[in-house]
């Protein structure tokens, strides 16, 4: 029998075969697309359910591309032909909230901004705060160890995964991590399944470690800058200067015009670029009189605020990045992080790429940990040659800053032909390695993260 006929047989009511349906796992937020419809896509409701794809999978020799949202911006929840979608929106549960723990049990496909809003209740919250946060699925921002706005203070979502259950190829369920805050039993197989991007097993459940909320006033800084150069070297002596902003995130001139003609504002009339830093926690407000003194050093005004409406207004600019480079056209969004004394470095090399290659590169960066987000815009259903150009150039150079190819968006497609530059040889080798044990038939997202090649 083939995988298809024991699908359905095994999963009444799950398995979604029409094609158009399926088109929609053909691409993802990063808008390249498969060349084929997958065969079929999988709801399971259970963690059985889990391991009766995984074990048809494993008998037969089928693909398994797990699905959380869509959000990826790097191609790696893409599904193509002859490949069964594991998508896991169906299983969305709370199945514990320990306040004396500081800890939540929940399945894989609970939305960030949803499991927040329960936790509220209980004066917790997940810090994790990708930009797509209100749309995109725990399961899947553990899988690409996701990060965020919040990153330099809080970390990225490894940070906050204490465990999982995870279904192997084969329909094995294992259970790795521990609800204790430490814990050093044998290799910490938790932080390798984080960021695998289901290459080496399907989470079905989560333990994730809760922070307080932060109690006192937010205190916010929007500062305009004459230039790209002063706003980063003023993040510098931010971080310098031992302070740590919840947020700290930098746009450069290219990225406040898409943001500009999107909203309506008047950006421009401001400023060159956009630096916004938010400081939470008792000490909130001391902080961030310290951080508008560097900023003024710095050569740019720095007014602190504490009301909801502006702080809504000043943090908004910065979220509506994304939407407003949308609306120019596709995108190819990338995500290099360098050591944050180099931010200045890539943006100056970002300049040189426009003026060399006559593209534009709007450039949004999470000042707080070094991490850029070059978007190349461009008109087409493919990437131009010229725009993969431009992007290598990039990668290399971030390389040579001691950076690397991804600080969040994870390789998934889209980078996989460069990973080989950042590990080398040896390491890339003992990578699929560990893949070959945990998945010797190669079932589990096959194609994503290393060379067709390898």
């Amino acid at each position: 029998m083939n995988a298809m006929n024991l699908l359905l047989e095994a999963l009444p009511g799950m398995v979604v075969t029409d094609r158009d349906e399926l088109r929609q796992y053909q691409t993802d937020r990063s808008g390249h697309v498969s060349p084929g419809v997958p065969m079929a896509a999988v709801h399971p409701r259970s963690v059985e359910d889990v391991q009766a794809v995984c074990r048809i999978a494993h008998e037969t020799g089928t693909p398994v591309v797990t699905r959380g949202a869509g959000t990826g911006l790097a191609g790696g929840g893409i599904a193509g032909n002859g490949e069964i979608v594991l998508s896991m929106d169906s299983m969305r549960g709370i199945l514990e909230i320990s306040q004396a723990n500081r800890l939540a049990v929940v399945q894989p496909g609970i939305l960030n901004g949803e499991l927040n809003t329960e936790l509220a209740a209980y004066g917790l919250w997940w810090p994790p705060d990708p930009a797509s946060k209100d749309i995109s699925t725990v399961g899947g921002n553990i899988a690409m160890n996701a990060g965020g706005l919040l990153c330099a203070k809080y970390g990225v979502t490894r940070e906050a995964v204490l465990g999982l259950k995870v279904v192997l190829a084969d329909g094995r369920l294992i259970s790795v991590g521990h609800r204790t805050v430490k814990g050093v039993t044998g290799y910490d197989i938790c932080a390798l399944i984080i960021g695998s991007e289901g290459t080496l097993g399907i989470i079905v459940e989560c333990t994730l470690k809760l922070q307080p909320v932060p109690t006192g006033p937010t205190a916010t800084i929007g500062a305009f800058f004459s230039g790209i150069e002063e706003a980063a070297d003023a993040a510098a002596a931010i971080t310098a200067a031992g302070l740590v902003p919840a947020i700290m995130e930098l746009l450069d001139r290219r990225t406040l015009e898409c943001v500009s003609a999107y909203t309506g504002q008047s950006l421009l009339s401001q400023g060159s670029s956009y630096l916004l830093i938010q400081c939470d926690g008792a000490a909130a407000l001391e902080e961030a009189a310290r951080v508008a003194d560097i900023i003024e050093a710095a050569g740019a005004e720095a007014s602190i605020t504490t009301d909801p409406d502006e702080t809504s207004r000043l943090v908004d600019i910065r979220r509506q990045a994304f939407p407003a480079l949308e609306s120019m056209g596709m995108m190819l969004v990338e995500d290099v992080a360098v050591p944050r004394d180099r931010v200045t470095d890539v943006f100056r090399k970002v300049l040189e790429l426009e003026d060399r290659f006559g593209i534009m590169i709007p450039t949004a960066c999470h000042a707080g940990d070094g991490n850029l987000h070059p978007t190349f815009v461009y008109q087409g259903d493919t990437v131009p040659d010229d725009i993969w150009k431009a992007a290598g150039e990039l990668f290399a150079y971030a390389l040579e800053l001691g950076g690397t190819l991804s600080g969040e968006h994870g390789i998934g497609l889209l980078k996989r032909q460069w990973i080989g530059d950042e590990l080398g040889a040896d390491l890339l080798g003992i990578q699929q390695q560990i893949k070959a044990v945990l998945d010797p038939r190669k079932i589990l997202n096959p194609g994503k993260i290393f060379p067709p090649t390898i």
